[in-house]
């Protein structure tokens, strides 16, 4: 039942503490984004990280002032309860997870709203490609690379990039069909041998789930939002927040509204 609600639904199952799951494959047909929460003070140097690597950082909205909890380009939001899970941070490390920031929430606090690669997922499944992490029910598989980010200011780090496995014909295909979607990391990064972009084990992701790859199928590697998470490690800003892995931002903004022609 949970995949037919609406984007203004499922936020609110979730700020009511009724859902609390990864959300790859639920509201089909609208947005959904990575998070990452800073004080002021770090905003600017975000910001230019951000615009200098659009590939894993793709912007789609930022917080109109400092303390606003509201991202009303993506609809009725309250930031501090409407994501399942939550990651804090504090000095560059993981301190806690939890379902709700309410009681973490500042008024220097700046939102950055960042593209997913669940938008992309649905023209794939539109061209009657599988998505191995949503036919097989599981977070997708995110591993940390050696690809270098463009630093800015503190905030430096290596890519992070999620995995789909696809038959040669299939992989073309995907990559034509990313390509239009720019904004939600757009076409693929890598394919082929994991090992040339430091990948040393497929069954053992850094960040969500194993999923099957076949004797026949090319593993294709898109640029992630988890990216903004290794540059907070190197960063080590005294405080920040972002979403768990796969537990993402769902908006009222439409995929459709993504794609470039």
């Amino acid at each position: 039942m949970t995949r037919e609600l609406s984007p203004a639904e499922l936020r609110q199952a979730i700020r009511s503490g009724s859902f609390r799951g990864n959300t790859s494959g639920l509201a089909p047909g609208f947005v959904q984004c990575n998070l990452t929460i800073l004080p002021a003070d770090q905003a600017s140097d975000f910001m230019r990280f951000c615009q200098a690597n659009p590939k894993p950082c793709p912007l789609l909205a930022v917080s109109a002032a400092p303390g606003d909890v509201c991202l009303p380009l993506l609809g009725d939001i309250d930031i501090r309860t409407d994501v399942p899970s939550y990651r804090v941070f504090r000095d560059g490390e993981l301190h806690e997870e939890v379902a709700d920031i309410s009681s973490h929430w500042r008024d220097d606090l700046v939102v950055f709203a960042l593209g997913c690669s669940f938008s992309f997922e649905e023209a794939l499944l539109a061209d009657g490609l599988d998505v191995r992490n949503v036919s097989e029910g599981v977070n997708v598989p995110m591993y940390r690379t050696n690809l270098d980010c463009t630093p800015a200011g503190a905030f430096a780090g290596k890519m992070v990039v999620s995995m789909r496995p696809f038959r040669a014909a299939d992989a073309i295909r995907a990559v034509q069909i990313c390509t239009r979607f720019p904004s939600v990391h757009g076409a693929p990064v890598h394919l082929g041998d994991p090992a040339l972009i430091g990948i040393d084990n497929l069954g053992a992701p850094d960040y969500g789930d194993a999923v099957s790859v076949a004797d026949n199928e090319l593993p294709v590697f898109w640029a992630c939002g988890v990216t903004p998470q290794v540059a907070l490690e190197k960063a080590r800003p005294p405080f920040a927040i972002t979403h768990s892995p796969g537990h993402m931002l769902v908006t009222d903004l439409r995929n459709s509204q993504l794609a470039v022609l």
